[in-house]
């Protein structure tokens, strides 16, 4: 009934109410009628009837008293006359029945009166009343009424009563049947409506307002609902629209997945990525579309996330597209708990593929030389420290080949870099065609290489080393309209479970490759420990970093040795400025020990800048001295000629200590300035507008002093010491020193003898004309201190 009632629309319920509830009025109604008029209707006759009796008890107390029947039956006849009185009896004082009417055939008089109330059964009234005389019981009266037709007719009253009510409540229900319609046609009205925005998601209807009362409040609260929930709908689209372009339009492949790996769904980006359609790759494996390479790293991706359902695990692995293009993508995983409690994977994908061609060129480019794509000097490093490790493991023989080209600086220098650089790339292309397949080759710098011949004996190693050398001598370079050769100096260094460290390796293969150079260049040289050339060579390999190292922690330390002038009346304050090194036990080290290292190996500018800078702070702070101080000399050596930063370093010296030019004189030996002739006359040239005066060191030793001498506007020459030192004892050393004495000052330049050892030279030498003189004879050398 429930269930029927909650399906009936709210008209069908309201009449349903209206009319239930009229029925069940009727017929309480009914019932409280029937029972109150009953009620009344019992109470009246029996009133009735007990006030009969008590009159017709009254006049039958002499009946009773004389035993007259008659008398007593006249009297019963007034009640036995009643049409509902059956039976009239009456009893004596002992109780038995003393006379009785009756108008039934069915007589319903008790024999005695004992215990006769009155009261009602059934549709029968039984009323007692008793008979008094002078306040004694004389007897009783026991009148019978049957009153089923008073029943009848009462219950015919009601029923046309009931009728009539029922009639009015049926006119009544139908005339308010209109008022229903009014109450409920709004409700409809507003059902109607929001079944038509359930259905059609239009929440731009609204519900029409018919009235001010309880419907027309809940029709504005409707139509307010409405408002917002379009509002939030609105917005809810925009947030889902925006949420499907970021999902589909993200630059990440997003896959939904199963535990097997099947796709439930993917974004549309994943998808073109993939080159397919969202509902081509749909149901399918991810490892579909894995490289074969990379799905155990893939599969063991998904086994970690289980694991670990809370976290995110990454893993770079190889796609394979559809057009069979493969692309590096950064997998992020992990467990997704369904609301279902089913368990799924999210896998997100982004392309790295161009970050990953990046970083393998960033690493190709770390590991390879540029210039000629061959082993750079750090990963050939890695590779000597992997075979040093590898010998030391398994007691295996190896090579290591240190390759430096001959004359490569005359096609620089002649052609340019662009040329030198198109030799170095072509040399490359050509020695490594004719490497052996297990060998390394790689440039290590300017115009060296390196080689490191794997499981290689010594025969092998000279073997390969003098083919790769015939391979460039033979190589004929050509450059616009020129034709070149080169040759190249090996030295060859064994690896094996004896030798030292990579370090160590490579110091030796270095050492071997110079002294091929110095035996003549064009050939190969290998590396003995008992070898004394390299031996002497590595000892200045050695101190390439304790010269590196003292720079940095200001070791080097000057020094002065005194200049006079030969002439007696003269006494300018000359020196010549040396360099010393200070070891870690405080002793000092003279420059032979350190100065053919710092030139080998192209340290030598920072040094010399070291020296000047040293040599002008000191100045500096003794004012007093450097305007006594006629000028003082300090070398610069071969390359430092050929150093372009050196000139603006000079400049800036000077205008920051405040040194006058004219006080100093830089010194430069023949041999250098000869052999860079170009850069010396450069140098000089800017020096000497810049007020600095030039000495030429060593003058002589040249085997065409003199011819250069003219091209090179220098100060001072200093007669090579190798001539001085014997002047007294050989004729050809008095006619050298003579002649350049000469010579020098036709051509207006002053001489400076070095090497005067005593004062037997020093006369000698006076008595020549040589202008000044220096030497242990005159004074030694000594801290600058101790100069003043």
């Amino acid at each position: 009934m429930n269930r029927i009632f909650r399906h009936l629309p709210i008209k069908a319920k309201l009449f349903s109410m209206l009319f239930f509830s009229t029925i069940l009025s009727l017929i309480i109604a009914m019932l409280l009628l029937a029972i109150v008029e009953i009620a009344q209707m019992k109470n009246e006759i029996r009133s009735d009837l007990e006030a009969m009796g008590r009159l017709v008890a009254d006049r039958s107390t002499a009946a009773l008293v004389f035993d007259d029947v008659e008398v007593a039956l006249e009297s019963l006849q007034a009640l036995s006359d009643l049409s509902h009185v059956t039976d009239v009896c009456m009893y004596k004082q002992q109780g038995e029945k003393f006379t009785s009417k009756h108008k039934l055939l069915k007589k319903q008089c008790p024999a005695r009166m004992d215990g006769l109330l009155t009261q009602f059964q059934k549709n029968q009234l039984f009323v007692f009343v008793p008979v008094w005389l002078d306040d004694e019981q004389v007897g009783g009266l026991l009148i019978i009424a049957d009153l089923s037709q008073k029943l009848e007719r009462k219950l015919k009253y009601i029923g046309l009563v009931l009728l009539v009510f029922f009639s009015a409540s049926m006119i009544a229900f139908f005339l308010t049947a209109p008022i229903l319609n009014w109450v409920s046609s709004p409700l409809k009205k507003l059902a109607d409506i929001a079944h038509k925005i359930s259905t059609d998601k239009n929440y731009a209807l609204r519900a029409k307002k018919n009235s001010n009362d309880e419907i027309g409040v809940l029709v504005d609260a409707f139509n307010n609902m409405l408002t917002t929930v379009d509002i939030q709908n609105r917005k809810l689209e925009t947030a889902i629209n925006n949420y499907l372009a970021l999902y589909d339009n993200n630059p990440s492949m997003v896959f939904h997945l199963n535990l097997k790996g099947r796709i439930l769904s993917v974004n549309r980006f994943g998808a073109r990525q993939l080159g397919l359609t969202v509902n081509q790759i749909v149901d399918k494996s991810i490892f579909d579309f894995v490289h074969p390479d990379d799905r155990g790293a893939s599969r063991a991706l998904f086994d970690l996330c289980l694991l670990n359902p809370t976290k995110v695990y990454k893993e770079e692995v190889r796609k394979i597209c559809f057009d069979d293009r493969i692309i590096w993508v950064r997998e992020s995983a992990r467990v997704l708990e369904e609301d279902d409690e089913r368990r799924n994977f999210l896998l997100v994908c982004e392309d790295v593929t161009e970050a990953k061609m990046l970083s393998e060129k960033v690493a190709y480019q770390a590991s390879h030389d540029a210039l000629t794509g061959l082993v750079n000097r750090r990963e050939f490093d890695i590779h000597v420290q992997q075979i040093v490790e590898e010998a030391q493991i398994n007691h295996s023989v190896h090579a290591l080949g240190y390759l430096d080209l001959d004359q490569f600086k005359v096609i620089n220098d002649t052609c340019g870099h662009l040329a030198g650089d198109e030799l170095l790339r072509q040399l490359g292309d050509e020695l490594k065609k004719n490497m052996r397949h297990q060998d390394v080759l790689a440039r290590l710098g300017g115009d060296e290489f390196g080689v490191l011949m794997l499981n290689c004996s010594v025969d092998e190693a000279l073997h390969v080393s003098e083919k790769l050398r015939s391979i460039v001598c033979d190589f004929q370079f050509g450059w616009e309209d020129r034709c070149f050769n080169v040759g190249v100096s090996i030295g060859v260094a064994l690896i094996n479970h004896v030798c030292g460290n990579a370090v160590d390796i490579l110091k030796e293969a270095d050492a071997a490759c110079y002294a091929a150079k110095d035996k003549g260049r064009n050939r190969v040289h290998l590396f003995s420990p008992d070898d004394e050339e390299l031996a002497s060579r590595q000892g200045e390999m050695q101190w390439v970093e304790k010269i590196q190292r003292g720079i940095e922690e200001d070791k080097f330390c000057l020094y002065g040795q005194t200049i006079i002038s030969v002439d007696d009346g003269n006494e300018e304050i000359i020196f010549e400025t040396l360099v010393r090194y200070k070891n870690e036990q405080g002793g000092i080290v003279g420059p032979g020990a350190f100065l053919p290292a710092a030139e080998r190996y192209n340290i030598i500018s920072a040094l010399d800048k070291q020296v000047i800078a040293k040599l002008f702070q000191w100045l500096s702070e003794h004012p007093q001295f450097l305007n006594e101080l006629a000028h003082c000399s300090l070398n610069l050596s071969g390359l430092t000629l050929t150093d372009e930063s050196m000139l603006g370093f000079i400049d800036q010296q000077f205008a920051y200590w405040k040194i006058p030019t004219e006080k100093i004189c830089f010194e430069i030996t023949e041999t250098a300035a000869i052999s860079n002739l170009t850069f010396a006359q450069q140098f000089i040239h800017s020096l000497r507008q810049r007020g600095c005066s030039i000495s030429l060191d060593d003058f002589g030793s040249g085997l065409s002093s003199f011819a250069y001498l003219k091209n090179l506007p220098v100060d001072y020459l200093k007669i090579d010491g190798q001539f001085v030192k014997d002047i007294l004892d050989d004729k050809v050393d008095h006619a050298m020193v003579e002649s350049i004495n000469s010579v020098g000052h036709v051509m207006g330049k002053k001489t400076i003898a070095e090497f005067v050892e005593n004062d037997e030279i020093l006369a000698k030498l006076k008595s020549l004309g040589v202008d000044y003189a220096q030497g242990y004879g005159i004074a030694a050398p000594k801290p600058l201190d101790e100069l003043l």
